[in-house]
């Protein structure tokens, strides 16, 4: 079997597990706990993940990171996606409106908590790496902020309860201006669903 049909195969059974853990215990802090382990599990198959099938946007993109569309239910419902990055990334303090799990595949991903304050918008609350064997979940008002830096290459997956171009009311944090707003949808998601036969 080819390793894009290992992938897929790889991917319908972790995204099946996770279904039924949100079906039975509806969306919890302890349901994402559940939830991350499911998907660290995947990510431990990293030569399902080879770097050549998730390359990194062109030099020059607009952004130096891109989303590879795993897995979406026909309803939008649970949007798996691989994000291929490379330095310099800052993502401003956001929420995701839907809960969402982030776990590591190769490089290392800072992620950055918050929640939100009447001084400056939003106040740090802490943080943590993501990396191979470590991961992160978000309840849906959660707010984080995403930063890659150095030389290696990130691949890291990002799962939502729902795609991101349906989350049209995601906020983000603007210290320019001081205010809350719109955060836009991601431009650039490729798609790399294949269908089991």
């Amino acid at each position: 079997m080819s390793v894009a049909k290992q992938r897929a195969a790889a991917v319908a059974d972790t995204v099946a597990k996770i279904r039924s853990i949100e079906k039975e215990q509806g969306i919890t802090p302890q349901a994402l706990v559940a939830i991350r382990r499911e998907l660290l599990t995947l990510a431990a198959k990293q030569e399902l993940f080879p770097a050549e099938d998730f390359p990194l946007p062109a030099p020059g993109a607009k952004t130096n990171s891109c989303l590879y569309r795993l897995s979406e239910d026909a309803d939008h419902r649970f949007a798996l996606y691989a994000n291929s990055a490379r330095a310099e990334v800052n993502s401003p303090a956001h929420n995701h409106t839907t809960w969402a799990a982030i776990v590591g595949v190769r490089g290392e991903e800072e992620n950055r908590f918050y929640q939100r304050a009447d001084v400056d918008g939003v106040a740090q609350t802490g943080g943590a790496v993501v990396r191979q064997g470590s991961g992160v979940v978000f309840m849906p008002n959660d707010l984080h902020s995403i930063h890659i830096k150095g030389p290696t290459p990130v691949l890291n997956f990002h799962m939502y309860g729902l795609g991101l171009e349906q989350l049209h009311k995601r906020e983000f944090y603007d210290p320019k201006q001081k205010t809350w707003r719109i955060f836009p949808a991601h431009t650039d998601i490729r798609e790399a669903r294949m269908e089991l036969v």
